[in-house]
C-alpha cells in the first residue's frame, strides 16, 4: 500500500524519525478540505506512543475536514540548511501517515497532559489548571501512526 522510498540511501532509520518527531514543535498537518482541495495547516503536536496529538478549536476548516474524511499526514522538517555553492540543501524531514480522530474523555485528558509537559513541564500545575478551564471549548485531535518515513539530503548528517 505504502510506496517506497525512491532514493532509499537517504531514508531516516524508524528510530531516527521518532526522535526527530520528539524533538521538533511543529509542522504541517494536511487533510482533504472543502472540494477535495489539500488543506496544510501548521500545527503545534506532541508524540508519544506512535501517535501524533494536536490541540485545536471545536470548529472551523480543520475540523470540517477531519470529520469529514479520517486520513491525514503530518510533515516536520528538522533541518534545511542551504548549501549555496553546491546549489543543494541539507535537509532532514519525517512524514507520517495514518488515521486521524477527535478524543475526549480521559484519553482528551491524557493527550492534553502529553501536549503540556511537551512545552511547559516545568508548569505542571498550570497545565492541570488549563485542562480544567478550557477542557469543554478545547478539541483535541490524534493521528495514529500507519506510516512514516524519514528522509535526508546528501550532505546531511543521519
Amino acid at each position: 500500500m505504502w510506496r517506497p522510498m525512491r532514493r532509499s540511501k537517504q531514508s531516516l532509520t524508524h528510530e531516527r524519525c521518532e526522535e526527530v518527531l520528539r524533538q521538533n514543535t511543529g509542522g504541517v498537518l494536511s487533510l482533504l478540505g472543502d472540494d477535495g482541495y489539500p488543506y496544510g495547516v501548521p500545527m503545534s503536536y506532541a508524540y508519544h506512543d506512535n501517535k501524533l496529538y494536536f490541540h485545536a478549536a471545536l470548529t472551523g476548516h480543520k475540523m470540517d475536514a477531519l470529520r469529514s474524511h479520517e486520513k491525514a499526514s503530518f510533515t516536520v522538517i528538522d533541518a534545511d540548511d542551504i548549501i549555496p555553492e553546491k546549489l543543494t540543501s541539507a535537509y532532514r524531514s519525517v512524514i507520517c501517515f495514518g488515521k486521524i480522530r477527535e478524543l475526549d474523555g480521559e484519553e482528551k485528558t491524557a493527550a492534553l497532559r502529553a501536549i503540556g509537559e511537551k512545552y511547559s513541564s516545568e508548569y505542571p500545575e498550570q497545565i492541570e489548571r488549563e485542562i480544567i478551564t478550557d477542557f469543554e471549548r478545547t478539541s483535541v485531535i490524534e493521528l495514529e501512526i500507519e506510516h512514516m518515513t524519514g528522509k535526508r539530503g546528501k550532505e546531511s548528517t543521519p
